[in-house]
Parts: C-alpha cells; structure tokens; sequence
C-alpha cells in the first residue's frame, strides 16, 4: 500500500526515470532496425512500441519501450521527447535524428538511416576489438608464464646451487633476487599497481591532466593516428546522418562535438560550431582548427562547393572508418611479433641464468 505520493518536477522526472535503464549498442541497433521496419511497413507508432515490448527478449528492453510508449500515448510527448527521459539509453545524436525525423514527417527512412549508422559503429568497434584481442592475450599469458617460472620454477631450479659453496654468476643473483621480491612482496606490488592505475584514473578526471593525456595520445606514432581517426569517424559519420535527416548544421555540430572522446578534438569542434555561428563555411571552420584530418576537410570543402555536403560527408565518414580499420589492422600485425619476441628474450634470460651454474659445475668437474 503506497503510504504518501510526491509529485517530482519533469526535469526531475525524466532524470530519475533514465537513469534506471541501460542497453547495449548492439541491441539498440536492432530494436531500431525492427522498429523502421515495422513503421515502413504502415504500422502505427504505439502499435510499433507495442511490437518492441513484445519483441524484446531482456525485461530491461521491455521495461524501456513500455515506458517509451506510454509517455508518448498518455503523457503526451513527441517520440524524441520520450526517447531524451533516457539519455543512457538513447543518445544524444540517437534523439535529434528522431526529432528531425518526426518534423520531416519520415519515421521510416530515419530510423532506417539510424539503424545503419549505429550497426556501422559497432562493426567499426568489433573490428577494433579484434585486431586487439590477439595481442592482449598474448600478453596476459606471456605474463603468467614469466610469472610462473620466476615464483615456482626458478626458486627449485637454483636451489641445488644455494647448498653449495660455489659463487653464483651475476645473472642467476639477480634471477633469484626478483624471484624472492616478487614471492615476498608481489601481493603488494599487484596491489601498487591497481592503485596507481585508480589514481591516474582519476587524475584523468581533471581537466588539465586530461587535456595534457589526450595531447600525448596524439602525438604517439601509431596509436595516435588510430585514436584521431576513431574520433573524427564518429563525428564525420554523426554529422553525416543528421545532415540527412536535415538537423541545422549548428545542432549537428554540438551533438557530433558530444561523441567525441579527445578533450582537444571537442575543443576544436566546439571552435568549429563557433566559427560556423559566425558565418564561416563549414570546411575552413574545420581547417582553421588543424585538428582534423586533411580529406575530411577537403572532402566537406568539395561538398560545400558542389551542393552536395551530405554525400560528401557520408563519403569522409566511410572513408575515415576505412582508415581506422586498416591502421589497426597495420598496428595488429606489427605489435604480435614484438610480443612473441619479447616473451622470447625474457624466458631466454630466464634459461641462462638457471643453465649458468649448471654450466659452471661441470667445467668445475672436468
């Protein structure tokens, strides 16, 4: 029995209610997918929501297009009104495509545009995973077996020589060394380790580490390049969709300024978005930043004097995911070898410096 009831403001509402609910990108995808294809088909808005709460197989999903369906049909907000209650749900771009797409009178077509923008994402973000899997597990195993021979093996190994008088090599005290320091003190280092890796987490947090970090990032050889092209692809491919779905170019800039991940990438957008306020074109907005990459540039310059910004955009959004894919791809291949020949080179110390005495004793013998 409810014992009292409090009306909340609608800000206030709308905060509590989205902040019960999250969902994957890629079930997000496919409940768009099915929900521009039962609109396409003629179906109703509240008889498509209704389809989705059947359709759904997680009872979050359910929970969330229940609630979704009924702020449109009893509380009387537009679909984008309903979708922005939940903003860890819905994103930023996700809401102003629907809006566009409910003032063009388009349901179907956007939510189509939608559902290949956000599949594309999570392709481009599988890709990545991949091409890091490999070498992160690579890693973690070279770890426990390095971990495993100096705590295990080598203490029973080299303990032969300790009840001898014989004077070990260099390399073997040193193997035993390591070896007592991590058996003695190796909780404790584990422990430093998580801790410092919270408090650069949280250092990051700031805005001036954060923005030195983001710097730095950028500036590395490889991995610069890839983290500036993931970035500018999430915002070529954003700007790309909600110049389709006919969003005004200045909401567009702010909502793909708000995917970006680099502190110094949004500062440039947000240089952008003001410059365009302006009046300045579009593509020498993004030059004067000399933060983007030259083809998206020159591309929105090339559909910005032949009238036709959306393709060119939607063709600097594809050609950037491109990039990303074969530079990580590139990236992959390199970092694998160095991996085994690391893990390579350690056991090979390992080896010698047990096989040292072992060699010593028997020149002793002879």
């Amino acid at each position: 029995m409810p014992i009292s009831v409090e009306a909340l403001g609608q800000a206030e509402a709308r905060k509590e209610a989205g902040s019960r609910y999250r969902m994957r990108e890629a079930d997000l995808a496919l409940a768009t997918r099915q929900l521009a294809s039962l609109l396409t088909a003629g179906l109703q808005l509240d008889v498509a929501l209704s389809t989705l709460v059947e359709q759904a197989e997680e009872s979050v999903h359910r929970d969330i297009f229940r609630v979704v369906r009924a702020d449109v049909l009893l509380a009387g907000h537009r679909f984008a009104e309903a979708l922005e209650s939940h903003p860890g749900v819905f994103p930023r771009v996700y809401c102003a495509t629907v809006a566009a797409g409910e003032q063009a009178g388009s349901f179907g077509a956007v939510l189509e545009r939608l559902a290949q923008y956000l599949e594309e994402r999570q392709a481009l973000r599988a890709k990545l995973l991949a091409a890091a899997t490999y070498p992160a597990i690579v890693t973690v195993i070279a770890f426990a077996i390095v971990l495993f021979l100096m705590t295990y093996v080598v203490p029973q190994a080299v303990q032969v020589f300790e009840q001898t008088s014989q004077a070990l090599p260099w390399p073997t005290l040193v193997l035993l060394a390591v070896s007592a320091f991590l058996r003695e003190y190796g909780i404790w280092l584990l422990a430093a380790i998580a801790g410092g890796i919270y408090a650069v987490h949280v250092t990051l947090k700031r805005p001036g580490p954060k923005s030195a970090w983001d710097r730095a990032v950028l500036r590395l050889p490889l991995f610069g390049r890839i983290a500036r092209g993931v970035d500018t692809a999430r915002f070529a491919s954003t700007l790309a969709i909600l110049s389709e779905a006919g969003v005004p170019i200045l909401r567009a800039l702010a909502a793909a300024e708000a995917t970006l991940t680099n502190s110094l990438l949004r500062s440039a957008a947000n240089s952008t978005n003001e410059r365009v306020r302006e009046g300045v074109g579009l593509g020498r907005a993004l030059a004067a930043t000399n933060a983007f990459p030259p083809v998206l540039v020159r591309l929105i310059e090339v559909g910005e004097a032949t009238g036709d910004l959306p393709k060119m955009r939607t063709h600097a959004a594809a050609n950037q995911s491109r990039e990303v894919e074969r530079r990580a791809t590139a990236a992959a291949t390199l970092i694998e070898p160095i991996l085994i020949l690391v893990m390579g080179v350690i056991v090979l110390g390992i080896v010698l410096a047990v096989l040292m005495p072992i060699i010593e004793i028997n020149q002793i013998i002879r």
